[in-house]
């Protein structure tokens, strides 16, 4: 029996598909080191296909780019909606960061690792993107309710969540000799003495 032929993926499902092949081709070897041809190969598509939703490379990290914050700020706004305080809300990013750090290394490989400016110059810093701003503002709320001492926000939450994040890459580099939940309580207990009033 003949095989049936693969259906070409259309539309959203075809720049889904380009989006994770640049993905997981940028994070193994590089955004310079990738081409729109490898890309094309990898995903198994025309090269018409890609230029028809995006017009370069550039334009095509810049949509990953924007693609994976816009996750990333939907999860953080949940978190901030199911939590009251400040140390709950903490305890939940980080538990989020270290989840998704597990589930989509390539993910979190391409926001923390990349060095965005690079490809995007006009684009603003990693800090200053919007699930960033969300973190610091949830440490700022803490500051006003009294749960975290009177530091200055961006030192606070430097303070709250840079431990994590710094737990995270040495996780993607493979430093770690456990899997990040195994030291998910410590993090957030040290996170949150570093700012607990």
């Amino acid at each position: 029996m003949p095989a049936t032929p693969k259906k070409t993926p259309r539309g959203d499902e075809l720049r889904a598909l380009v989006l994770d092949t640049a993905l997981r081709l940028f994070s193994q070897h590089g955004y310079f080191n990738t081409s729109i041809h490898d890309i094309r190969r990898e995903a198994g598509v025309s090269i018409g296909a890609i230029y028809h939703h995006f017009a370069n490379k550039e334009s095509l990290a810049k949509a990953l780019y924007d693609d994976l914050l816009a996750h990333l700020e939907m999860a953080l706004d949940d978190i901030l909606n199911r939590h009251a305080t400040c140390h709950k809300r903490c305890d939940a990013i980080i538990a989020f960061m270290f989840d998704t750090a597990e589930q989509s290394p390539e993910m979190m490989r391409f926001i923390l690792d990349a060095k965005h400016r690079e490809f995007m110059p006009t684009e603003k810093p990693l800090c200053s993107s919007r699930p960033f701003v969300l973190m610091r503002q949830c440490i700022e709320g803490g500051i006003r309710s009294g749960a975290v001492r009177p530091l200055d926000p961006w030192v606070a939450a430097t303070a709250a969540f840079g431990g994590a994040i710094r737990m995270i890459q040495l996780y993607l580099d493979g430093v770690l000799e456990q899997q990040l939940k195994h030291y998910l309580t410590q993090t957030q207990e040290c996170a949150w003495r570093a700012i607990r009033i």
